[in-house]
């Protein structure tokens, strides 16, 4: 048995962003193209550092981790979801 996981620490404006747009299931190039970054390494590395920082084991942990801890909710991913359909 293994105890309560420590508390997540707290994720930085940026991962936060490139969190939400990857659970709204944006790859790393598109997140790239809609931030206006040079490089989809930039996104793997904010989304490394926010997996680290949730303690998550993959994208789908640290999303179900970053609701849980309220770094995002519910309602803001369904708000981008709906801009891709409706775009």
């Amino acid at each position: 048995m293994t105890g309560p996981s420590p508390k997540p620490r707290a994720l930085t404006v940026r991962q936060r962003e490139i969190l939400l747009l990857a659970a709204a299931g944006h790859t790393g190039k598109q997140i790239a193209r809609i931030l206006g970054v040079r490089s989809s390494s930039t996104i793997t590395y904010h989304l490394t550092n926010a997996y680290r920082a949730l303690g998550a084991k993959d994208a789908a942990h640290a999303v179900a981790l970053a609701i849980h801890h309220g770094h995002i909710t519910l309602a803001e991913l369904a708000r981008i979801a709906g801009m891709e359909t409706a775009a």
